[in-house]
């Protein structure tokens, strides 16, 4: 899980929001070792990755605001990489996000969490990068799951607090308000049940839709490189050797200049 405490308002796991401004290596980079730690798996593990890549989305994602309990930042986590969100984008002013490993039970391994120190950072962070910010409210007044366009552009569906919901904030910097129609006399879901609704609802019609949801081949790269080195055991002195052996090979094969 890419973990990055963040100071200031752009700031993602290696760089301000990396899968806008570009991975940190280029392509051939991530290829070549990719795969060289292919030969490390066994047959089906790459294929597996690169099916699950197809499905995943960065034209969706979510942000959550303090979000207290371990129980929900772990279902949270669960949620996300079960609909193919690759990204989490966490406001910690009061309190970190910290999902449960006994409950992720390694599901954060597949996804990218970015941390921000409060929720203008964050919101600042996700509007430079073209994002609508959606707040999820239990408020009538807001677009249904079946009425909001998920093609109109990316859109980061905020969620507020277990108990005080989203902040004064966050709804005076929303774009757009979505809501889950009630009918008893419960007003509102636990968090991670409304999530698990929201995501399952807009990513079923993002996908159906001609919007370019899926990520672009250079976005998969970086993320197939990582999922291959959390895959393969003793993979960081693996590559680290593949490093060395690239070195004495340029040296020792260095054409002779006339």
């Amino acid at each position: 899980m890419a973990n990055t405490a963040h100071k200031g308002p752009v700031a993602h796991s290696g760089g301000d929001l990396m899968h806008d401004r570009g991975p940190l290596h280029n392509d051939e980079w991530y290829a070549r070792r990719i795969e060289y730690l292919r030969g490390f798996m066994l047959p089906g593990r790459y294929d597996n990755f690169c099916r699950v890549l197809d499905s995943r989305t960065r034209w969706m994602t979510v942000c959550m605001e303090n979000t207290f309990h371990a129980q929900n930042a772990s279902a949270l986590v669960r949620n996300c990489e079960a609909f193919g969100i690759q990204n989490i984008h966490a406001i910690e002013n009061l309190c970190p996000f910290q999902p449960n490993v006994d409950i992720v039970r390694g599901t954060d391994k597949w996804i990218d969490i970015d941390h921000y120190k409060d929720s203008a950072s964050a919101i600042s962070a996700l509007k430079d990068a073209g994002y609508r910010i959606v707040a999820t409210t239990p408020r009538s007044g807001g677009s249904t799951p079946e009425e909001f366009d998920v093609a109109k552009g990316k859109f980061a569906l905020v969620f507020g607090t277990e108990h005080a919901g989203i902040s004064g904030e966050v709804i005076a910097a929303a774009d757009e308000f979505i809501s889950i129609p009630m009918c008893g006399f419960v007003e509102s879901l636990n968090v991670s049940a409304s999530a698990a609704i929201l995501l399952h609802a807009l990513s079923s019609r993002l996908r159906s839709s001609g919007a370019p949801w899926q990520l672009s081949e250079a976005e998969k790269l970086p993320i197939l490189f990582k999922w291959s080195m959390e895959s393969v055991r003793d993979a960081e002195q693996i590559i680290t050797n593949y490093e060395l052996r690239i070195i004495c090979n340029k040296f020792r094969f260095k054409p002779t200049r006339y």
